[in-house]
């Protein structure tokens, strides 16, 4: 129940957070705070300033002092949330976890009186939509409407959506890129639509254009075991290269079979070479990403699993999800990042979580037809160049999570997670790792691919150099070429006096002089 008609913040500290301008803290931080919802704050701050003032951060978006909501003792408790949820959905977007939790705490009557307050109006419309999807039952003594226009449940403007279908009960397109088992959303940011702008598949394929087929299949090959490579590393694993060469085998056939709980269940099999001291399968038990305390084994989580009884649930709408993104003119990165991230936030596998989530981009990218003449995106790779922005952007997930989630340390020192935390693993947020994602797929575009098929073409000009002036076997050149790799374009003193003692001290010359003027 809300105690109390006023939701404008006027505290000068949020959160923890020093307001850049004296105002109110309004919108989704505002519904947060006054009825004390468990979620995370959004990234962005909305306030409104009393001096007119404007201001767009990372952290705060101001608003001049016209934008104030409407909130003092003349409107009843649920006229002033009414008005906040307005303004949040003109200027901040949808929040889900937000009517989530809004049907939690609010009694049918409050409920009805929301959904009933101008409604015939396009926010109350969304309100009364968004509220009855995230729970999935229809608000008791509403009915339904008939002479309206349709109004989407997303504003594209703000967010990014599917072309979506109709409710005929609300006259809203139901635009949301998910189900009500799992919907991640994402905003439209710079970044974002700059790399929209670049078009990434264009400069992929005209990079390519009139390089030989050979040297792409070549490349393919080895930025498949590069990028398995990766994975293991990421996971702070040194594989076998036959086992790497396994698991890059398994990325090399992403978007063949569909996304399946039995899929799914497959890939984890490829990942995990023993499996006697893991459960394979979808967890039974808590999980978490962490340590153990040195001397008490007490976990001391960096990320809390999703509680294994909502598991089946949350696959589920992950995987109609998926299929929904996939039929969709939606963008292949942003649908990646929301399915692959999706699965590693709800990591429900004892083991092999990160290669599966990793594996997932692949999946879209190649489901969404991303790339083509079989090269395959190292992600990996660029995920491994720049792992401490990787641990960031899953951090920024996890750790505002953990002050909600409620939990027990287990008799093995694993966590029994003891309230309801299902929300936060199918609505959230996906826009930091949407961008990260996207700036990983340019340097593989710009750096990456072009690194690897620019040092095929050059080796194998080195290659063919010496096999016309020296007929040295391919093995010994390719022992040679690593030996210059190593050491600047100069053959050590000891290759000379060992592997490549044949050869004249002129003639080393001359290799090492032909060596740079290629590679250099």
């Amino acid at each position: 129940m809300i105690d109390s008609a006023h939701f404008s913040n006027s505290a000068p500290i949020i959160h923890g957070e020093v307001k850049p301008y004296q105002g109110w803290i309004v919108g989704y931080v505002a519904i947060i705070e006054k009825l004390k919802l468990q979620i995370p704050y959004p990234s962005r701050i909305a306030m409104v300033s009393e001096k007119n003032q404007s201001l767009e951060t990372e952290s705060w978006r101001v608003f001049p002092l016209r934008y104030l909501p409407e909130d003092s003792k003349k409107n009843s408790k649920i006229e002033a949330l009414y008005n906040h949820l307005v303004f949040a959905l003109k200027y901040e977007g949808v929040n889900l976890l937000v009517f989530a939790k809004l049907n939690e705490i609010l009694s049918n009557e409050e409920i009805l009186e929301l959904v009933n307050i101008e409604h015939l109006g396009q926010y109350s419309r969304r309100i009364w939509f968004l509220l009855e999807w995230v729970s999935g039952k229809q608000i008791e003594g509403k009915s339904d409407i008939t002479k309206k226009s349709y109004v989407t449940a997303i504003d594209e403007k703000l967010q990014f959506a599917v072309k979506g279908i109709k409710s005929p009960r609300h006259l809203v397109i139901n635009n949301l890129p998910g189900t009500n088992q799992f919907c991640a959303l994402i905003s439209r940011t710079k970044s974002l639509d700059n790399h929209l702008s670049s078009n990434y598949v264009d400069i992929n394929k005209k990079q390519l254009t009139g390089i030989r087929k050979d040297i792409i299949q070549r490349a393919s090959a080895f930025l498949l075991l590069k990028d398995s490579k990766a994975s293991f590393t990421i996971e702070g694993e040194s594989p076998k290269s036959k086992r790497a060469a396994r698991w890059g085998v398994a990325i090399g056939q992403a978007g063949v079979n569909e996304l399946t709980e039995a899929e799914l269940i497959r890939l984890q099999q490829l990942v995990i070479e023993n499996s006697r001291f893991i459960k394979m399968g979808f967890r039974t038990q808590g999980g978490f990403v962490g340590e153990h305390d040195r001397n008490t084994g007490e976990p001391v989580p960096e990320h809390i699993s999703a509680r294994h009884e909502d598991i089946g649930d949350l696959i589920a709408g992950l995987i109609e999800a998926n299929q929904i993104l996939i039929k969709d003119d939606f963008n292949a990165v942003l649908a990646a990042a929301i399915i692959a991230f999706g699965f590693v936030f709800i990591h429900p596998f004892e083991d092999g979580n990160g290669r599966i989530h990793r594996y997932l981009i692949h999946h879209m990218l190649a489901k969404k037809k991303f790339s083509d003449q079989g090269i395959i995106f190292p992600v990996s790779s660029s995920i491994l160049d720049h792992i401490n922005d990787y641990r960031s952007v899953l951090e920024s997930y996890s750790k505002p999570l953990l002050d909600f989630i409620e939990w027990n340390e287990t008799p093995n020192h694993n966590v029994q997670v003891i309230n309801q935390t299902k929300d936060y693993y199918r609505f959230f947020d996906a826009t930091k790792q949407a961008e990260f994602l996207f700036d990983c797929v340019k340097d593989t575009i710009e750096n990456i691919i072009p690194h690897e098929i620019n040092y095929l073409a050059n080796y194998d000009a080195f290659k063919n150099f010496m096999d016309e002036e020296f007929e040295m076997p391919d093995k010994l050149v390719s022992v040679l070429v690593r030996f210059l790799e190593q050491n600047l374009g100069v053959l050590s003193k000891r290759a000379k006096e060992k592997e490549f003692s044949q050869l004249s001290q002129k003639e080393v010359e001359r290799i090492e002089a032909e060596y740079k003027s290629i590679f250099f």
